[in-house]
């Protein structure tokens, strides 16, 4: 043990054992991290770890920098799906060929915007091209969303769940432009960051560029060799489109991943995972969804009800998935992830979304939180159970909240 890691930044009277926790949790991890909470609309915290292990990404990372979002940038998407839904312009419960015509070909023409926003579209992957696109080919938006348009699903949508790491950006992200006439990325910047004074981009503009701190691994990613024998050992056969099409999302991942070390990737628009921002913007932004921060709430209180009531809990991945321990998969409301043992966000009523290697973003409606996590090392990995340096805080954030006279601080 490293013993607690320096921790730069500021907590509200009686939010002093937040930051005994954060640096706790920030003991052993080599990256920098960022932890923001906010109180009924307030903040109460705003925390830096530098992060100057021997392997950590070059650069301070303070409270001010922005860093890769990954999947947190799903929680993004969701948000804007849901204001056009609450003006009228949306209907979540649609078939998607209602915004995008082209959609309903190859049999997904009772496909809902919903089994877009829940992974049950059965499109994990933009094709079944187990090399990838490669990074340049990623950013073609019109030529993704026409493979999308085209493909044929790999379960019948609807009826069974599983995450589209990738591909839930760019079929939530056509719908929101089709239905508002703005791409994703410029719609969130107009209607979500821009009223609320964000620091959060889809797509990183390039007078931002200079805040950027880049990820680093703390492991070797797993081989194309090595994913196709672990699918082939859930029992999917190699010649089975579905293992075709995990072995597909996984390259896709990969190159979206190598394209956000470059500048050209940071610009992009790639709303299921290449979000930028820092922790201090993530948690206002999820507050502003349940309470007024400044003058400012996104979501009416029965929009929230809705899009963090359970969605998928009555189904399961297609088979031959379905028949590992069921005691942890993942859960989702309308486009947010929900509590379950390997990821208790703020507990049961809680909603937001994580992202790949230790980014969090969530609020708890009833207790008035909200809170945003930002790291630079990729260090998480959801299989192994929830990540060490959430547990050290998130339960400190929690009992701080519940503290005798805090609903009125």
């Amino acid at each position: 043990m490293a013993g607690e890691a320096a921790v730069s930044g500021w907590v509200a009277p009686g939010w002093e054992a937040v930051r005994e926790a954060f640096a706790r949790g920030q003991s052993d991890d080599p990256g920098g991290a960022q932890l923001a909470v906010h109180h009924r609309g307030r903040p109460v915290v705003d925390l830096a770890s530098a992060g100057e292990g021997a392997t950590a990404a070059p650069g301070a990372f303070g409270a001010a920098s922005v860093g890769v979002l990954m999947s947190v940038t799903k929680g993004l998407v969701a948000v804007c799906a849901h204001l056009l839904s609450e003006r009228g312009v949306l209907d979540l419960d649609a078939p998607v060929a209602r915004y995008w015509p082209e959609f309903a070909a190859a049999g997904k023409s009772a496909t809902t915007v919903s089994d877009l926003l829940t992974h049950r579209a059965g499109l994990p992957a933009f094709g079944l091209d187990v090399s990838g696109p490669g990074p340049d080919g990623l950013r073609d938006w019109d030529l993704r969303v026409a493979e999308l348009a085209a493909a044929r699903p790999l379960w019948e949508p609807g009826t069974a769940f599983l995450y589209h790491s990738l591909t839930f950006g760019h079929l939530v992200g056509e719908v929101i432009r089709r239905a508002s006439g703005m791409s994703v990325g410029a719609f969130f910047a107009t209607e979500v960051a821009g009223p609320l004074g964000l620091d959060l981009w889809i797509g990183l503009p390039r007078d931002e560029e200079h805040r950027f701190v880049p990820q680093f691994s703390v492991r070797p990613a797993p081989s194309p060799e090595q994913i196709a024998g672990f699918l082939t050992g859930l029992g999917l056969a190699p010649d089975d489109p579905l293992h075709t099409g995990l072995r597909a999302a996984a390259a896709e991942l990969a190159d979206a991943t190598d394209g956000l070390t470059t500048r050209q990737g940071r610009a992009a628009e790639l709303p299921g995972a290449g979000g930028i921002g820092n922790a201090r913007s993530l948690s206002r932004l999820y507050a502003a969804l349940i309470g007024p921060v400044d003058g400012v709430r996104l979501l009416s209180p029965l929009t929230v009800e809705r899009a963090r009531a359970p969605r998928n809990d009555h189904l399961a991945p297609p088979p031959p998935l379905d028949s590992g321990d069921a005691s942890d998969r993942s859960r989702f409301g309308l486009g947010f992830e929900l509590p379950r043992a390997g990821l208790p966000l703020l507990g049961e009523g809680s909603f937001g979304h994580a992202g790949a290697g230790g980014r969090l973003g969530a609020a708890h409606p009833e207790s008035g939180l909200a809170v945003g996590y930002v790291c630079t090392a990729m260090a998480w990995e959801p299989s192994a159970g929830p990540d060490p340096r959430w547990t050290a805080w998130t339960r400190t954030v929690v009992a701080a909240a519940d503290a005798p006279g805090r609903g009125r601080d």
